[in-house]
């Protein structure tokens, strides 16, 4: 049997702030940077659930490259106080990983609460900007670093029953592209758009047809956490030194279909 490529320690030094981290993606996101040296700051709403979060990655063995701060990304205050937490703690925010999502409006748009809409819009593009100027203020702007905001497929073709949080991340990635822009060549800012990806938000999407969606995908199967933390390490590492205002798709092949 081949022995597994231990990872490489190439963000050794470098620390990263993941938002929506107690769970799904930002959690995988989590744990991919841990593992490869990066100290983490965990945020999400829930202080008890960011505790569980902590708890799943103490068989990384580095307690002290992980922390915590609870609050919501919508809040200015919230993201001031994760953002100086990381600063204050390791030194530096050298990676910022806008993962924060929600997504409380299915069905169509002309029954949409206008209410629920404008807060998709808020946690979606206006926080991910809220904590890009605050990491630019306390660390970024004078140091540099590297941004990657969490996209989707939704963002590049209609769904018909999640129309208001395709249009947000729609918006994510034309933001990708100005803060990409404005930023550099300091600051690297990227994008990745998942498709389906097997996690507790996106269950009611797959959960009890699993096999017959996947079968849509050339790759004939959903996306893991694992799949789109390794798009996002790649994009954070000096591999990706010369890619900014991109974003890359990360779906199993899924937009080649031509559905969605």
């Amino acid at each position: 049997m081949t022995e597994a490529t231990p990872p490489a320690q190439d963000l050794a030094g470098r620390s990263a702030l993941i938002t929506g981290a107690s769970r799904g993606i930002g959690l995988g996101v989590a744990r991919h940077l841990l593992d490869r040296g990066a100290s983490v700051t965990l945020t999400a709403r829930k202080q008890g659930q960011l505790d569980e979060a902590v708890t799943s990655l103490a068989d990384l063995g580095a307690p002290e490259r992980v922390l915590a701060v609870a609050g919501n990304s919508g809040d200015a205050a919230a993201r001031a106080r994760a953002v100086d937490a990381a600063v204050e703690r390791f030194g530096s925010l050298d990676v910022l990983v806008n993962n924060a999502a929600t997504n409380p409006q299915y069905g169509p748009l002309m029954e949409a609460d206008l209410g629920a809409v404008a807060k998709i819009f808020d946690v979606n593009v206006v926080a991910a900007l809220g904590f890009v100027q605050e990491a630019h203020r306390a660390w970024m702007g004078e140091h540099g670093g590297a941004v990657v905001n969490m996209a989707s497929v939704g963002g590049f073709r209609s769904s018909g029953v999640i129309g208001a949080y395709g249009a947000s991340k729609a918006a994510l990635i034309r933001l990708t592209e100005e803060l990409a822009w404005e930023l550099g060549p300091a600051i690297r800012v990227n994008a990745v758009a998942p498709a389906l990806v097997k996690t507790r938000m996106a269950e009611a999407l797959w959960s009890g047809q699993e096999e017959e969606i996947a079968a849509r995908y050339p790759m004939r199967r959903l996306g893991t956490t694992g799949d789109v933390a390794a798009l996002v390490g790649f994009l954070v590492s000096d591999a990706a030194a010369w890619i900014t205002g991109e974003t890359v798709r990360v779906d199993g092949g899924l937009l080649a279909t031509g559905s969605t």
